[in-house]
């Protein structure tokens, strides 16, 4: 037997997979099962806030306010609207003032005032028949939560001559996580069905269909036991949750389309269950594991953060892509020795086809040559509509959260804009000074005369003294957190005084969180492009590569970018989509969509370049590695990004606009990324760089020999003098082209591979 003929070395990973597969099952169910028992009830645990920069001095000044005046910051409000009377009716300020001295008097309230009570102008609306109780629910947010729905039902609606609405910041956030966690189990509900016809249809088996639900649905419970861990030790998005199903089923399904098809192919050859899953991991698990290492680094960027939002994604995130590659690449398997030709079982498609199909990928192998024959024009043309898609960005307007993230017909949404188109100033959405050290009454005076002469002031009240802390309430003339206010932010924070000052509310957190962002930005990026640059490399072993790969990804989000600031920020379509537009994008949503839509972007471009690579390594014909490639996995990829965008805009019916902003940006992403993008854009370039596309210099040639994967087999030390499988090198190679191993593992032969959509 020559070298080249020897047998595939079977690995001790592939060993354990094939030689106890009911073992492996049985110890993935009761891992299972404990999963879920430990993931249980982990929604209830999460918060719905975590915009805030920990660190900034808004925060700081937050904390200090509710620890010396807990009564300053209200952030419950009872709308009292007295119909067609006034509020200054004598029975409409009597029930108004025993509502007040009823929430007064419960436990975990403190704060109450009222307009009845202090006669603010602030408090009453500009027609005199809706007035404000504002009150502060003490406590976390889970505490708070509890408070609130413990207190709403008995003070909600009609009480004499008042009718009694709630809202205020609290009521905001415990609505959304409650409007979260339904609209979550709704696009679960949509997303599993849909999923399974899609998959049905893409692998013609029903039981090979189900294969990928099933990895799905143990990464999701697996990350849910994770992020209910997490919550002992620190906050947790519940936001988080929709990225979990998210990214669970699709890339589940990603990294079963892969396995399977190729395990499906190694079966049609010949070969045995066992055999056809060794060479399946040898093959198609390696470039699945790329896959997921790419996804988890873009990801794991937002770790970089100091927002928890940002954060619990990364944590969510990274957790789910592992779980999902370690199903894929230990319980897939496992089921496929089981199954073997049963795979095939329940082929429904045998119901809907007419006539033979036509020969495997032979559309995209066509369309690959057209985009070669005329690569400037696709190359161009292409990058020309995407810059063109993202040109709405470049008027992004970033502000907070608020309760228009909520429906329209949300009670605490109703409330705030009862308030914002009713009420002078913004109540409730005002600026606190904190001012601490020794001072006289005089300098006091002296510093709020200052501030009251600042241009974008409405109104100052205080100073409330406490010991050598004191503070100030400034009332901005527009919104709570337009231009002005962030303008103002800035020169409260610059104004003399004879005594330390802190700035906060909701203006000074939003731009404490843009300046936040704005410094680890650039740390994030240069982390997800170095880290992406090398693991790239370390597939391809090329330099330009790499470099294509994270330009063409970035290329890919600009759609999306675009789509964001023209449809969310300007209002197009808010109609038919369900949603009120803030006019403005929250600061950290662009950044969780660029981490969450480059990572998987990326997963389709393993699948295409491992591919195109293991084609060049064996026939050294450029123009026909990346035809074959597109060939092998155009079809591929469009079914897994079909299927993927499915479950983000089962995810984009939320109720709650970001996360609908989130589901559809990064649906439109895929789908761009998979149809124009891995379609045309990279086999167009691939063309114009030719050969210099697989250059790199000596030394990085020996570095990939030595520690480089990729699809087709196992790197070696002496790569530039690997055997081939024939006598010579293909015409135009090189010798550091088409090696193999003494073992025989490797590059896999063109003829094996993914077969695309039949």
């Amino acid at each position: 037997m020559t070298e080249v003929d020897k047998p595939p070395r079977t690995g001790g990973w592939t060993k354990l997979v094939t030689a106890r597969p009911r073992l492996s099952l049985f110890a993935a169910l009761v891992l299972t099962v404990l999963a879920v028992l430990a993931g249980s009830g982990v929604a209830d645990r999460m918060g719905a806030g975590g915009w805030e920069d920990p660190d900034a001095e808004s925060t700081y000044a937050t904390k200090a306010l509710e620890r010396e005046f807990p009564d300053s910051q209200p952030n419950l409000l009872l709308l009292v609207d007295a119909g067609s009377a006034s509020v200054d009716d004598p029975a409409v300020a009597a029930e108004a003032e025993r509502l007040t001295e009823r929430l007064a008097g419960e436990e975990g309230v403190t704060g109450v005032g009222s307009y009845w009570a202090t006669g603010a102008p602030a408090l009453r609306a500009e027609d005199g028949h809706e007035a404000l109780i504002a009150a502060r629910i003490t406590g976390d947010e889970k505490v708070m939560g509890k408070t609130l729905d413990r207190l709403a039902p008995s003070f909600r609606g009609a009480h004499g001559p008042v009718e009694v609405t709630i809202g205020g910041p609290v009521a905001v956030r415990h609505e959304m996580q409650t409007i979260i966690q339904e609209d979550l189990t709704r696009a679960e509900l949509i997303a599993l069905p849909v999923t399974l016809v899609l998959l049905v249809m893409v692998f013609g088996s029903a039981v090979a269909a189900l294969l990928p639900l099933g990895i799905g649905i143990v990464a999701i419970l697996g990350t849910n036991a994770v992020l209910r861990g997490l919550t002992e030790f620190t906050d947790v998005s519940v936001f988080a949750m929709n990225l979990t199903t998210a990214l669970g089923l699709g890339l589940a399904i990603d990294y079963a389309l892969f396995i399977v098809r190729r395990f499906r192919e190694e079966l049609s050859a010949g070969a045995d269950p066992s055999t056809a899953v060794g060479t399946t991991l040898r093959t198609a698990g390696r470039t699945v594991l790329f896959s997921a290492l790419t996804v988890a680094v873009s990801l794991a960027a937002m770790l970089l953060f100091p927002q928890y939002f940002l954060r619990s994604f990364a944590y969510a995130g990274i957790a789910v892509v592992l779980l999902a590659a370690a199903a894929a690449l230990i319980l897939l398997p496992a089921a496929l020795v089981l199954l073997g030709e049963r795979v095939d079982s329940w082929d429904l498609r045998r119901l809907f086809r007419r006539a033979r199909p036509a020969r495997e990928g032979t559309a995209w192998a066509r369309a690959a040559t057209l985009v070669m024959r005329r690569a400037p024009f696709f190359a161009l043309g292409t990058t020309a509509v995407l810059v063109l898609l993202g040109l709405p960005f470049l008027g992004v307007r970033f502000g907070t959260a608020d309760d228009r993230q909520l429906p329209s017909t949300a009670e605490s949404h109703v409330v705030q804009q009862h308030i914002r188109d009713g009420f002078p100033g913004s109540p409730g959405g005002g600026l606190e000074v904190l001012a601490e050290g020794r001072a006289s009454e005089a300098q006091y005076a002296a510093y709020k005369e200052r501030i009251a002469e600042l241009p974008g002031v409405l109104r100052v009240d205080g100073p409330l003294v406490n010991g050598e802390s004191a503070y100030f309430t400034v009332q901005p003339k527009g919104e709570a957190v337009d231009d002005a206010a962030q303008r103002l932010v800035g020169e409260l924070r610059s104004t003399d005084a004879p005594f330390d000052t802190s700035v906060t509310g909701t203006a000074a957190v939003l731009v404490d969180s843009k300046d936040a962002i704005a410094e680890q930005l650039p740390w994030a990026a240069a982390f997800i492009v170095i880290v992406t640059l090398l693991l790239v490399f370390l597939l391809t072993g090329s330099v330009l590569i790499p470099i294509q790969a994270v330009v063409l990804n970035a290329l890919s989000l600009t759609a999306m970018f675009g789509a964001v600031v023209w449809v969310f920020q300007d209002g197009h379509l808010s109609g038919p989509l369900g949603f009120t537009s803030p006019g403005s994008i929250e600061t950290t949503l662009p950044v969780l969509m660029f981490c969450v839509a480059f990572g998987l972007s990326m997963d389709y471009g393993v699948f295409l370049l491992s591919r195109i690579k293991e084609e060049y390594d064996t026939t050294g014909d450029h123009n026909e590695a990346v035809r074959h490639g597109l060939q092998r996995t155009g079809g591929l990829i469009t079914a897994a990004a079909v299927i993927l965008a499915v479950v983000m805009v089962a995810i984009g019916t939320s109720r709650v606009t970001n996360t609908k902003m989130l589901g559809l940006g990064i649906a439109l992403a895929v789908v761009m990324d998979a149809m124009i993008v891995r379609s045309l854009l990279v086999p167009a370039v691939m063309k114009l760089t030719g050969r210099a596309t697989w250059w790199a210099p000596g030394p990085l040639r020996r570095f990939h020999g030595r520690f480089g994967l990729s699809e087709g087999g196992e790197a070696r030390a002496d790569r530039g003098a690997g055997l081939y499988r024939s006598a010579a090198p293909p015409r135009g190679a090189t010798s550091h082209d088409v090696p193999v191993d003494e073992n025989g593992d490797g590059m896999a032969d063109a003829s094996g591979g993914l077969r695309a959509i039949r």
